[in-house]
Parts: structure tokens; C-alpha cells; sequence
């Protein structure tokens, strides 16, 4: 059974999955959704778990560097629940704060193009809460 790392956003959402061990996050793409309409991600989302066999989503909590939650933390966590309530299956919300801007300087460092960092963004931003999460267990 693998793991799912989500950074939700506002228009997309970046996904990454676990090895069956648990070891290592990759990211497999960006889904764009309407996050007035949960289920504009459900078909994708279906075809994941299909695929995949996941058995858990780690989803990025973004909170204020003072640790509260804010408006963005709340919509991460009203969608938390639906995941949980929609497809039965275990989600974890998980402190993202800085994973965008670390994702972006890995991308920076790899000498990545503003046009080809603004396409994996969010996948990459996934694969760093996935593997945050992943490093902790």
C-alpha cells in the first residue's frame, strides 16, 4: 500500500506518491480543479488510487510562521475531511510551511527555467511534504 502527498491549492493540486515501502515520495502531477467544487479533482483522484493502491493522503496544512491556521489551512482541512468522508480512506494533515519555497530553490538550484518550475511546482511542493512526512514514520 502506498502513501499520497497533496498540495492543495487554490487551482491545482500537486500529487505525489510513495514506493510500496514507504521510503521515497515522487511526484506524478498537477491536477487542475475548482476548489468551489471539490469534485471538479475526483476523477483524477480515482484514477490514482486505482492505479496505485493507496492506503493513506498526507495532505500540506499551511500554517503562519506564528503556527496558526489561516484561510488556506482551513480550506486544506475542509478538504481533508471530504477525502475522508467521499473514499473512506485515512488522511493526515501535515505542516507545509516553506515546502513551495523549498520545492522552488531546489528547482533553482537545478537550474530549471521560470517556465518549466511554474509547471512542477506543485508536484514538487508535494513531493516535500510527502517525504516530510514519510522521514518522520
Amino acid at each position: 500500500m502506498k502513501k499520497m502527498g497533496l498540495d492543495v491549492g487554490s487551482k491545482t493540486i500537486g500529487v505525489a506518491i510513495s514506493d510500496a515501502l514507504g521510503w521515497t515520495a515522487q511526484g506524478i502531477t498537477t491536477i487542475k480543479w475548482d476548489e468551489k467544487d471539490f469534485t471538479t479533482a475526483d476523477a483524477a483522484l480515482i484514477s490514482i488510487f486505482e492505479q496505485h493502491d493507496i492506503s493513506e493522503i498526507v495532505i500540506g496544512l499551511p500554517k503562519h510562521m506564528n503556527g496558526s491556521i489561516g484561510e488556506r489551512g482551513e480550506a486544506s482541512q475542509l478538504y481533508a475531511n471530504y477525502l475522508e468522508e467521499k473514499y473512506n480512506i485515512k488522511t493526515v494533515l501535515w505542516d507545509e510551511r516553506l515546502s513551495t519555497m523549498a520545492a522552488e530553490r531546489v528547482l533553482l538550484e537545478a537550474d530549471v527555467s521560470r517556465g518549466k518550475r511554474k509547471k512542477v511546482i506543485d508536484k514538487m511542493a508535494a513531493v516535500m511534504i510527502l517525504q516530510g512526512y514519510l522521514d518522520a514514520q
